[in-house]
């Protein structure tokens, strides 16, 4: 006897099509959230070694903003390929749309030409020498009439007007050293080729942290505010070249991240304390 004769449900036949109901339902659901949240191709993030910022070693890419990416694409499924180059590539790489992103970087009227800026944290460059009997240096305009001391910096390092403003002058002096990368700038200033720096605390430290015969130094280092260089942002730029709901997608979560302080509790996790609070700060209360 037919069992639909009685009124019974055709349970298998109901079970089928509930279950092709549910499987169309998640294909549209993935096929949503892959819209919304998938970017368009992989993100190009061209690099430089950065005090612990970004570290290489061997062909890996590791760091605070290489860890930071990390998550964020975890979060997004956006893919992030990363390639190291000198620093100056990577700005003249971003400034001719040939990077997805600069990172990290401080917030600077030329870098505003092309990409959006997301803060990650607050950061001020100072001067930074070893510790010797020299007089004090008040500023850069100061800095700039001391012909006496010779001065390094990294090529493609950027602090904003008085600081280009700075190079010119040196360079015009000729005292001037221009180095690819911040261990150069180490080694220039341990074997007395230069006799400060200028650049952000934290970089230098997080160089000297990776040498275990550089290390020692951080307890010689000379750090001296600059007048002309206060606290600023510093945080990631995404190029405008990029389609806009790719920066949608990825600046949403990267403030997110910035709000919720997962930022400064990954910086410290790379950065042992005492060696980056002269330079940086977060931008919002650590919890």
């Amino acid at each position: 006897m037919n069992r639909l004769e009685f009124g019974w449900p055709d349970w298998p036949a109901r079970i089928r099509r509930l279950a092709g109901g549910l499987a169309l339902g998640l294909m549209w659901a993935l096929a949503t959230t892959s819209a919304w949240a998938d970017c368009s191709r992989p993100i190009r993030v061209p690099v430089a070694p950065i005090g612990m910022s970004v570290v290489t070693s061997g062909g890996e890419v590791s760091g605070v903003y290489p860890d930071l990416l990390r998550k964020v694409s975890a979060e997004t499924g956006c893919q992030f390929d990363f390639v190291v180059v000198p620093r100056a590539r990577v700005e003249a790489m971003f400034a001719a749309s040939g990077a997805d992103a600069l990172v990290p970087a401080t917030r600077t009227s030329q870098r505003d030409l092309h990409g959006d800026f997301i803060p990650m944290m607050k950061a001020r460059a100072m001067l930074i020498s070893i510790s010797s009997d020299r007089a004090p240096v008040e500023s850069l305009a100061e800095l700039g009439e001391r012909r006496e001391l010779r001065v390094a910096v990294v090529r493609g390092f950027d602090y904003g007007e008085p600081y280009q403003q700075l190079l010119t002058t040196l360079k015009a002096q000729r005292r001037l050293v221009v180095e690819a990368d911040v261990a150069a700038v180490v080694r220039a200033l341990e074997r007395n080729l230069a006799d400060v720096t200028v650049m952000a605390p934290s970089i230098l430290a997080g160089t000297l942290l990776q040498d275990s015969k550089t290390r020692p130094l951080l307890d010689r280092l000379r750090l001296e505010p600059m007048t002309e260089l206060g606290w600023t942002d510093s945080g990631i730029y995404l190029s405008r070249h990029l389609p806009a709901k790719d920066r949608e997608v990825l600046g949403d979560a990267l403030e997110r991240n910035s709000r919720s302080g997962t930022v400064w509790k990954t910086l410290q996790k790379h950065y042992p304390a005492g060696s980056y609070e002269e330079g940086l700060k977060a931008i919002v209360a650590p919890k």
